[in-house]
Parts: C-alpha cells; structure tokens; sequence
C-alpha cells in the first residue's frame, strides 16, 4: 500500500520541477491546501443533502401550493396486461409492425396504442409540484454560491489580472474564504452524485460524465494548489445555473412571460460566459500564461485536458440551447412562443409546459383513456412528448 501511495503522490508529477511536498506542509505563518482536506465533503455533502430535504418540504413544497402548482402528477395508462408486458419486458418504443400487431391482437387502432404507451411512460414521471421545489432548491443554492464567489473574488487580485494566478506558484497561501468556497462547491457536487440517481434527469449519463468531471477537476487542482484559477471557473458557470432554476419555476408555475424572460436572460448569460469568456479568458491563462511563468508538467497537462472536457460539455449545452431557442422562434411566428416547450432532444434540464390538447382522430376505440380538464397534462406537464426523454 505504501508502495502505491508513493506512486500515486509523485511528485515529479504533481508539482513543478525543484517542488516536494514537504515545502507545501502548513506552518505558523502559511496554510496551504492538504489532500486530507478534501474529505471535509463528505459530511458537508450529506449535510447539504438534508438541507435540501428540509427546504423542499418546508420552504419549497408551501410555496408551490401558494402558487396554485397541484402535486397530481400525469395521466395514469389504463391497465392492460398485453401492453404492460411488451413494456416491461421487449421495448418502451414499439415500431410500426409491432404497433399493427397489437392493434389486431386488442382490436384497438394505432393511435390509442401510441397513446397508451406514451402514457405509460409519463405516468413514471414525478409531478410539477416536486419539479418546482427541486428547481427552488436549486435556485437557491446557486444563487447563494454565485454571490458568495463574486464578493470574494472582487477582494482578490486574481480577478482584475489573471497572471497573478501564477505569480509565486505553487507556494500560494489558503485562505480562509477560499477553502470554504472549495469545499462548498465540491460537497455540492458530491451532493448531486447521490441524489442524481432520484433527481428529475434525462440525460442521466452526460449529468454523471458532468458530475464526475466537476468533482475530479475541484479535488485537482486543489491538491496542486492551482485553487485562485479554480474560483475563476466555478463562479464563472455558476452564473446562469440560477437563471435556468428560476426560468423553470417560472414555467411550472405558468407565468409565461417571465418564463420567456428568464430563458432569454439564462440563454445570454451561458452561452457568452461559456463560449465566450471561458475559452478566451480562463483557458488563455491556463493554457498561455500559466504556460509562460510555471511552465508545463505532467498534472499541468491533466489539468488543461480537463478544462477542455469541460469545455466540450459548454459546446454541447450550448448547441442545444441555441437549437432549443430556434424552436421556440419558429412556434412564436405561429404564435406559440414557449422557449421551454422543447422536444426529446434538447437539453433536459429543461421541462416543456405546453397544455396543448392531445385530440384523439374520430375513430373505433372505445378504450382511448380521456384528458383531464380538457387538457394533456396537469399544470404543464407535458403527455403528449415521446416517453424515450427519460430513459
């Protein structure tokens, strides 16, 4: 085990050339980041978690309810032993020959079979009521930890010059601020780990890639002290994370004006912090300056490979973003403006609202389950979608 934990902390790869671990040990006059540090998350993140359980039950959950925002969630699918079978058992998506054949097998048509399953995916879903105290909740926090890391970073040098990121490198001393911020947003993250297997997700995978990244890229260079270009990075994405929780709150709880509002403002803000600001002003010091006073070495090279993952994930989001707004675009010239109606594959993050009746054709089946309040879904909560968004 020694032997591994040797291999593991080498130096030659950690830190710069002519830098051991022994001349980052804390003194009396300095404090500098320990690896031990980093397992304060772990308890931080299980307080963070119930937390949340508290502020969704008794802060979230009231104000929904004042809002009128109902906790009945979708239509229930009408039981059918045959249909619940294929479900469960061969495909949540059957394709049109395996349509037509139930359609003979039950004498149903087409159509109420599609809806059938539809329904049977929806009804899986949890309700508005619980979707708006999640985005509460993480409106909450986001907007917390975004101020937080503005007010810190105005009082740090860092901010108005990036070059002194890595002047005096790796020998820079941990504030007190500083390491409350890190550990913050790296419980946060640990946090949304456990909770992302009962959160309301559809891109399960690329949130856990993001998840894994984030948590991997914190730990990292906060081991190796790179953490006054890491508060960069964190404050820089948390500045639209609030705008899409309030976007959706708005959604949910139909004000679709400050919906449309809100999306546009989030829009803006993430794709000119992330396209924009990111790659031109925190990759160039990471990438060139750190480049020009520190020099490259091996976890310099990890480092970068990681900002530019990152940076891949920025690129993706964006494109849906722009794509999703395309979207709305088009419905608004039909006069269906609704920036959060999207279909499967926008991003996921973002729930449609539309209450557009899903009319059944005139026709023979009397098995066709009705809408309720003359309407698809309740309280915006879409049936009508494909029930592959959230496999």
């Amino acid at each position: 085990m020694a032997g591994i934990l040797a291999w593991f902390w080498n130096e030659r790869f950690w830190l710069p050339h002519n830098v051991t671990w022994a001349d980052l040990k804390n003194t009396e006059e300095a404090t500098f980041p320990q690896a031990e540090d980093l397992y304060l998350a772990f308890p931080v993140a299980f307080c963070i978690f119930m937390v949340r359980f508290i502020f969704e039950r008794f802060v979230a959950k009231p104000c929904a309810i004042a809002l009128n925002i109902q906790a009945n969630g979708p239509q229930i699918a009408q039981p059918n032993a045959i249909l619940e079978k294929v479900f469960t058992a061969i495909t949540k998506h059957p394709d049109e020959k395996r349509l037509e054949g139930l359609s003979k097998q039950l004498d149903w048509d087409v159509r109420s079979i599609q809806r059938w399953f539809r329904q049977r995916c929806n009804q899986e879903k949890p309700s508005t009521l619980t979707r708006f105290c999640e985005s509460m909740w993480r409106f909450s926090f986001h907007l917390y930890v975004f101020i937080y890391g503005v007010r810190f970073l105005k009082k740090s040098p860092w901010l108005w010059n990036t070059r002194h990121c890595w002047y005096n490198y790796p020998y820079q001393p941990l504030t007190t601020d500083l390491h409350y911020y890190y550990i913050l947003e790296l419980s946060y993250y640990w946090s949304l780990m456990f909770s992302q297997f009962t959160d309301i997700r559809k891109d399960f995978g690329i949130m856990i890639l993001h998840h894994i990244v984030a948590i991997f890229l914190i730990s990292f260079s906060y081991v190796n002290n790179m953490a006054r270009v890491g508060t960069l990075i964190l404050c820089l994405h948390d500045s639209s994370d609030a705008l899409l929780e309030a976007a959706k709150m708005a959604n949910y709880a139909k004000f679709q004006k400050s919906c449309d509002l809100l999306f546009v403002m989030f829009a803006m803000v993430f794709i000119t912090a992330r396209l924009g600001i990111f790659p031109f002003w925190v990759l160039n010091t990471t990438l060139f300056e750190s480049w020009e006073i520190v020099g490259p070495y091996p976890s310099w090279w990890v480092f970068n490979l990681l900002l530019l993952l990152v940076q891949g994930l920025n690129c993706f989001w964006s494109y849906l973003i722009i794509k999703m707004a395309c979207k709305a675009i088009s419905k608004g010239k039909a006069g269906k403006w609704n920036p959060l109606h999207v279909s499967k594959d926008d991003r996921s993050d973002i729930e449609s609202s539309s209450d557009e009746e899903d009319s059944e054709p005139p026709g023979k089946n009397p098995h066709t389950a009705t809408t309720t309040n003359g309407t698809s879904g309740t309280n915006g909560y879409l049936l009508t979608g494909s029930c592959s968004v959230d496999d």
